[in-house]
């Protein structure tokens, strides 16, 4: 009986791990490509053309990784939830608040991966209003 609190606190450890390696793996591929987008010359000259180009990035990448990030983070959450039912009272709060912040931020960016197009298309036409008028 004393060896499952040990399984459970090594799975914690590695599903811990995998959680920052996906955001850190998501900030690199962000910065990655707008390294990449930043040397043309094109959108060098104009800014109001980067910022729009890396909203359509953005959104494209909302659009593409959002919906399986958001399952995955179910997925990761239900992992908390099972693994905080074997542990002490104490514990099992802890790992029960982390599953519920998990499903929170699933939700977060399921709702995001949704609306990319159209807060793109309004964020790109505000910029195009704001620069225009100027």
């Amino acid at each position: 009986m004393p060896k499952i609190p040990k399984y459970a606190k090594a799975l914690t450890k590695q599903l811990y791990r995998i959680k920052h390696l996906l955001v850190l793996l998501f900030v690199l591929q962000i910065y990655l490509f707008s390294i990449s987008n930043g040397a043309s010359a094109v959108l060098l000259s104009s800014s109001t053309i980067g910022i729009i180009s890396e909203l359509t990035y953005i959104k494209s990448v909302l659009s593409q990784v959002g919906p399986i990030l958001g399952a995955v983070l179910f997925i990761v959450a239900g992992v908390f939830y099972a693994v905080g039912q074997v542990m002490p009272p104490d514990k099992r709060a802890n790992f029960h608040t982390a599953s519920i912040n998990i499903i929170i931020g699933a939700i977060i960016i399921s709702l995001l991966s949704v609306a990319s197009t159209s807060l793109a298309v309004a964020s790109s036409h505000l910029l195009a209003n704001s620069v225009s008028t100027t």
